[in-house]
């Protein structure tokens, strides 16, 4: 069993305590009555899946012995205007330095996306989540 928590540190900001042990911060934005020092909660969602697929992609390139130089993973998203409101829609931008094999990186976004990112898996059933490449060498 995982186990995680958050304690709430007055008006709408929370730490967060990791399974690892690893700390970090939400706010809400001062239009819904907090104080905007932190990411909020939703932020944070989007922060895990650009994360998770990171990770994934650069583990398997890596893996593919590919000459991978940087990798920067950017979320555009839109949300619902309704409560809940999830995100609708994701779009990811995968901005690929060094002179890796165009084939080999999309492969990797494609297994990413279909079998290894946790985060994708979750949100994939009620968010559309789309993807582009952008080789920079």
């Amino acid at each position: 069993m995982i186990q995680m928590n958050a304690k709430w540190l007055g008006e709408k900001r929370f730490v967060y305590r990791s399974a690892t042990g690893h700390s970090l911060v939400s706010d809400a934005p001062a239009e819904v009555g907090g104080g905007d020092t932190a990411p909020t909660p939703m932020e944070l969602v989007l922060l895990g899946l650009i994360g998770c697929t990171g990770v994934d992609v650069t583990s398997i390139l890596l893996g593919m012995r590919e000459p991978l130089a940087g990798l920067e993973v950017v979320a555009e998203a839109e949300r619902a205007d309704e409560h809940p409101r999830i995100y609708t829609k994701i779009h990811l931008i995968y901005l690929v330095s060094g002179p890796v094999n165009e084939k080999k990186v999309h492969r990797a976004v494609r297994l990413s996306e279909s079998k290894y990112c946790s985060v994708s898996a979750m949100l994939a059933g009620a968010t559309e989540i789309t993807h582009e490449i952008q080789l920079m060498d």
